[in-house]
């Protein structure tokens, strides 16, 4: 069977520091165009081994995927000196906060963009759970990305999970999004109000920006993780079908 990727660790400068992420590439003909490329977010767990397949899935259709890795600083997991789940989950994001993981992010995009086998201009950025909230932020603030899809991010972190102890929201942002935007949510979400999702769709229109808002019935938080309780099969088929022929559309 002939081989369709390849996938290894790497690392890159980001500011003074260097960091690393899970990259996968597909094996191309070498008459093949450059392919374009995916920066992904992870989510609050860290580089995990679901998450490295779906970089490598994602390779597996023909697009190269870096999955940076938000924890580099602090040995590659999230921070572990916790008591409560909560508490776990707040110092998790705490440590990926956007003053950190944005220019982690573009450092991603740079280094991909200084490789000689991908075509780094043309550029999407995929996140999960606390990924998916930096996606949404990151797509307002860059004109290199040719659209963002967010998975089950966060409309609003609470103020434990902000550094100023304060609710930071991606709702009062999101009318700035520079690029198209798909989002996907689960319509039993124990930690995304509806309310919530309903927001944040009404303030992506005010981008007049493409945008999509997928509420799946029955699916809870991380419904695409099969690694995961929540795991919902068909939810988690149909948002994949629908990422990948949106990432189609753009790059």
């Amino acid at each position: 069977m002939r081989k369709t990727r390849e996938a290894r660790w790497v690392t890159f400068p980001s500011g003074s520091d260097e960091i690393r992420g899970y990259l996968a590439l597909p094996v191309r003909p070498p008459e093949d165009a450059s392919p374009p490329v995916v920066v992904m977010a992870h989510e609050n767990l860290g580089v995990t081994a679901h998450r490295e397949r779906v970089t490598e899935l994602i390779a597996d259709e023909g697009l190269a995927c870096l999955t940076v890795d938000l924890y580099s600083r602090i040995g590659g997991r999230p921070p572990q000196d916790f008591t409560t789940p909560e508490e776990r989950r707040a110092k998790a994001f705490l440590a990926a906060r956007d003053e950190r993981a944005l220019p982690d992010l573009e450092a991603g995009l740079d280094y991909l963009a200084g490789r000689g086998d991908v075509d780094a201009s043309r550029a999407a950025v995929v996140g999960f759970c606390l990924g998916g909230g930096l996606a949404l932020a990151w797509a307002t603030r860059t004109d290199r990305l040719a659209c963002a899809v967010p998975l089950y991010g966060l409309p609003e972190l609470p103020p434990s999970y902000s550094p100023t102890g304060q609710v930071r929201s991606r709702i009062t942002i999101a009318d700035g999004v520079r690029c198209p935007v798909q989002c996907h949510f689960g319509g039993a979400d124990e930690v995304i109000p509806l309310d919530q999702v309903a927001r944040l769709g009404d303030a992506l229109k005010l981008s007049g920006r493409e945008t999509e808002i997928h509420v799946y019935e029955g699916a809870g938080h991380a419904y695409h993780d099969d690694t995961h309780p929540n795991h919902h099969p068909e939810a988690a088929q149909l948002t994949w079908e629908r990422t990948l022929a949106f990432l189609r559309k753009h790059l």
